[in-house]
Formats: C-alpha cells, sequence, structure tokens
C-alpha cells in the first residue's frame, strides 16, 4: 500500500525541546486514525467537526497518545483554523513521529 520511501517526504524539524512536523486533518471521517504521508505531512482522519476548536483537541489527543506523551506536550503552533496544521511535540525525537507515518 506505501511505498517504502515514503516516510522520508515527511519534513520534521528537531529542536532542543522536542520536533515540529505538519499535519493534514480530515474532520468527519468515521474514526480517528493516522494514516501515514501526504505529500510532506502527516495525515490525520478524525471523527470530530472542524468547529468550536473540537477537531483541534482530539487531533492533539491522538497524537499525544500515539507518541505516548502528556497533552500538555502536544502544541498547534500554526493553522488552527486549517486542515495544514503545524504541530510541536515537546520531549520527542524524530524516530517517533516517523514511526507513526510507517503505520
Amino acid at each position: 500500500m506505501k511505498n517504502e520511501g515514503e516516510t522520508d517526504s515527511l519534513k520534521i524539524t528537531e529542536t532542543a525541546e522536542g520536533v515540529i512536523f505538519t499535519v493534514h486533518v480530515q474532520p468527519r471521517a468515521s474514526r480517528n486514525e493516522i494514516c501515514g504521508v501526504q505529500g510532506d505531512e502527516l495525515k490525520l482522519r478524525l471523527t470530530a467537526p472542524p468547529v468550536e476548536d473540537a477537531a483541534n483537541k482530539l487531533c492533539v489527543e491522538l497524537l499525544a497518545k500515539a507518541l505516548k506523551v502528556a497533552k500538555s506536550r502536544v502544541t498547534i503552533t500554526a493553522g488552527a483554523k486549517s486542515r495544514h496544521k503545524t504541530v510541536r511535540v515537546e520531549g520527542v525525537s524524530r524516530e517517533p513521529v516517523l514511526a507513526l507515518a510507517k503505520q
């Protein structure tokens, strides 16, 4: 289904605090899941609608659970009202995020 080199296109910036990467969110999906890489972004399907910050909250919860960090360590730094979001995760290196993309 996925090409072996597909995760190479995911842009992840490592900082002293953690990592920064972009996600593409598909709201109102049938279930919450991480779908791999789309372009240079990690694709997420979320059941929440894109109203009253519901999809953003679920995005943070899903990434925190998948990366095994507290929700307070996951922050949407840009794109709160867009499907394309920039996410910062503290206390995580590049490898766990790449592992999510390969699921």
